[in-house]
Formats: C-alpha cells, sequence, structure tokens
C-alpha cells in the first residue's frame, strides 16, 4: 500500500484527472480513486475535501449544488479551463518526475 506521504503532492492530479470525464461529488470522487487504485491506496476523506477546497479556491475547480441521483444533496466539483491547464502541465511534470526517479531506481548510471 502506497503511504499519505508518498502520494500527497498528486492528489490534486488524481482529483483533476477524474473530473476532466464531468463533473463528480466528493463521495463519488473518493470512490472512484479506490476503483482505480484497489488496494494500492486508500484515501481519506480528509485529504479528499481539503483537496477539492483547494482546487476551489484556485479557481482550478468549481463546485455548484445539484441532487445525486439517490436523491440527495450533494456538492458537485467540476473542471474548468484553469484547470484543464493545471492538469496538463502537471501531467508533464510527473512524467518528468518519475524519469528521474526511475534513473536511480533502474540504477541507471550518468
Amino acid at each position: 500500500m502506497i503511504g499519505g506521504d508518498a502520494i500527497r503532492g498528486y492528489v490534486d492530479l488524481m482529483v483533476l484527472s477524474l473530473l476532466r470525464t464531468g463533473p463528480s461529488y466528493a463521495y463519488e470522487l473518493a470512490q472512484r480513486i479506490s476503483a482505480v487504485t484497489g488496494d494500492d491506496y486508500a484515501i481519506k476523506q480528509t485529504t479528499l475535501y481539503s483537496a477539492v477546497k483547494r482546487l476551489e479556491t484556485s479557481a482550478l475547480v468549481s463546485s455548484y449544488a445539484d441532487v445525486s441521483p439517490s436523491g440527495k444533496p450533494r456538492t458537485y466539483y467540476q473542471i474548468t479551463d484553469a484547470g484543464r491547464e493545471h492538469l496538463q502541465l502537471k501531467v508533464t511534470e510527473w512524467h518528468h518526475t518519475k524519469s528521474v526517479v526511475d534513473r536511480f531506481t533502474e540504477g541507471v548510471e550518468p
């Protein structure tokens, strides 16, 4: 299982990636993260709520009130144009970061 410290900087990227396919509410996002990561990572509700609030404060997502398919009132989050641009930059950054770390973990000599 991946620890929270190891993935902390990538929660925003995960949330934005999920929201690029359409609006979602926090519980649904948590379920989708669990479905994608399986037993490798379990997101805490506080971590997820902090992430969506941080993204909203940064204008990378917006929120609106609506009713879920089950009939419960929910706050939905959707990615903004600025969020899409930010996501693209973060994905590029991730690929560069992974490449650098891979050089060490795979034992590649300079």
